[in-house]
């Protein structure tokens, strides 16, 4: 087969075969490295609050619908999407008429970070691979709580970023574009906004103001991107960009602003690197091709037959690359497409890894490429790091829950969440992976030290019924979500639950001290039961609390079984009160 080249595949070349795929040969040349001096694909990261549209705005762009298969419509794993440059001069030809930006980066590659709050470990190991970020916020409802916790997470991780300012269709009378316009490619947002009455322009503007409002109180200027004109200062000035997921509006204008920040701005952080930065995204088994590794390379290359280290549960995992695949441009890494076989991949790109042994590594951790003449073992403790200091984070002399998850990304998140003060969730011991009996068992030995700790937290993980069966045996209670804060809902009511239990069967046993005294002439019944006036000299008289007469050596009277005031019931009277008891 004839080779052909890609030159706006990887921020360099890649190396392809005409026609490969998954079902295809894996012939191919391993081609020459990107020329130094060359800039590679920016690696791009989309925050934001739950429901703005994240993953909705890159189905719009590649034209695909990932967000169907989302589990309550929130990504829950990272995905990697690659736009090639062809692509995005395409989308923004409409508007670079003016001002004929020269395409100089190969293509954007972007990360489709969870948007839960709960996510801030994904997100920052998001924000450090990425070189900028895109926060999607929803115009009808403005700077939530999630979008406040990203920006947090921008300023820490020092990320640039651009906001989309979502769904500006949802403003009233908001007039889409036709057909027959649409067909050119989506619009771009000035166009939109000059087709539109004027009340939906007032509405817009309103809008608009309000962000830049919240914006302002979180120490930003932020502004519409046409209006800004200082765009090298990303810590201050902050370009809005109104968009819609749902017709495609404003989009051209997103990718332009991209280009045009990440081409003039961070020409020196995007210039091609030597050294192989890659981290695992994700695990997956693929029929016809066995356990395969989704990774995103950041920097460098890797080639068909490298020696490579990785993370793994039992261990450092020491195999041999069999196969690099990428999926076809505009497609996205999670979708089952076929792929396209490569000799050699240059950064940045998604890429799919087949090699043995790839059963038990962990998602979330780093790739590292054995040089010539390194010494494998003293790699062999630095590729096991991430995962070590996520398990010595557990205190496993307290007594908690077992937290289960199916990424060290994933597991990063639960802990962090149930860390925090707002939750304070004690963890006793960690996992990955599926739930197996031995789970159930490390689980069980809480009855033996706080008994309402004996359960399993599990996120995104699956469990046998086999396995289910022996947990209802063993007594411990597990729950199972694929989100994160649903799963903290469900822990919570069962708290809640066993506080009820807990304080229905303390209350025979519960005491209130009060001091009472007998009213003069009110003792209306001197037989079982008594019926007497009291007056409550200190403290609260609570039905069922037990009275003695102190000056009679402590004669019991019993428990107060009624409370009435002026024939009204009561379940207490606070002290000054007169009232009649039965006991």
């Amino acid at each position: 087969t004839q080779s052909t080249w890609e030159p706006a595949a990887a921020g360099g070349a890649v190396a392809t075969s005409a026609g490969s795929s998954a079902e295809g040969d894996n012939a191919g040349p391993s081609g020459a490295p990107p020329a130094q001096g060359n800039i590679r694909s920016p690696i791009l990261c989309i925050l934001g609050h739950v429901d703005t549209g994240k993953t909705k705005l890159l189905d719009k762009l590649r034209r695909t619908n990932v967000q169907g298969q989302e589990a309550g419509g929130i990504t829950q794993q990272i995905g990697a999407s690659w736009f090639p440059r062809e692509a995005i001069e395409a989308q923004t030809e409409r508007i670079r008429t003016k001002d004929k930006l020269a395409m100089r980066v190969p293509g954007l590659l972007i990360i489709d970070t969870p948007g839960h709050e709960s996510f801030s470990n994904l997100r920052s190991r998001g924000s450090s691979l990425c070189d900028l970020a895109i926060l999607v916020v929803d115009i009808m409802h403005g700077l939530e709580p999630q979008t406040i916790e990203s920006i947090q997470l921008l300023k820490q991780r020092k990320t640039p970023f651009v906001v989309a300012l979502n769904k500006v269709d949802r403003c009233y009378g908001w007039r889409e574009p036709t057909a027959s316009k649409s067909e050119r490619g989506y619009q771009p947002i000035r166009i939109s906004l000059k087709n539109q009455q004027e009340s939906t322009v007032n509405e817009f503007d309103t809008r608009m103001r309000d962000a830049m409002l919240a914006f302002a109180e979180q120490g930003f200027n932020a502004v519409p991107y046409w209006e800004n004109k200082d765009l090298n200062d990303f810590r201050t000035n902050i370009s809005l960009v109104p968009t819609s997921a749902h017709t495609g509006e404003g989009l051209p204008d997103l990718l332009l602003l991209i280009t045009q920040l990440t081409q003039r701005l961070m020409e020196k952080r995007l210039t091609v690197q030597d050294r192989v930065e890659a981290t695992v995204l994700e695990v997956k088994a693929i029929e016809g091709l066995g356990t395969t590794i989704d990774v995103v390379l950041v920097n460098g290359a890797l080639h068909e037959g490298d020696e490579l280290l990785l993370c793994g549960l039992e261990g450092p995992i020491h195999t041999r690359v069999r196969a690099l695949l990428t999926p076809h441009p505009m497609k996205e890494l999670r979708v089952k497409t076929p792929y396209q076989h490569h000799k050699t991949v240059f950064a940045a790109q998604g890429l799919k890894i087949c090699a043995h042994d790839l059963e038990n590594v962990v998602a979330g951790t780093n790739v590292v490429v054995v040089q010539p003449g390194q010494n494998v073992d003293d790699l062999k403790s630095l590729v096991m790091t991430d995962l070590k200091s996520v398990f010595d984070s557990v205190d496993r002399t307290s007594d908690g829950v077992y937290v289960k998850a199916s990424t060290l990304g994933a597991l990063e998140a639960l802990l962090t969440f149930l860390k925090s003060p707002e939750v304070n969730v004690p963890v006793n011991r960690a996992g990955l992976g599926p739930i197996h009996k031995k789970d159930i068992k490390a689980a069980a030995v809480m009855h033996e030290r706080n008994p309402r700790f004996a359960m399993i937290l599990a996120f995104n993980v699956e469990m046998s019924p086999e396995v289910a069966a022996f947990a209802r045996e063993m007594r411990v209670t597990v729950f199972q979500q694929e989100i994160i804060y649903r799963l903290f809902d469900d822990f919570r009511a069962y708290m809640a639950a066993i506080h009820e239990r807990e304080k229905e069967a303390a209350r025979e046993i519960a005491v209130f001290p009060c001091v009472i005294s007998i009213v003069p002439g009110c003792v209306y019944h001197n037989k079982n039961p008594l019926l007497i006036g009291v007056h409550v000299d200190e403290g609260v008289l609570k039905v069922g609390t037990p009275l003695c007469v102190p000056l009679r050596n402590n004669l019991v009277l019993g428990r107060v079984i009624g409370i009435e005031n002026n024939g009204i019931a009561m379940q207490e009277a606070i002290k000054g009160a007169d009232v009649a008891i039965k006991t």
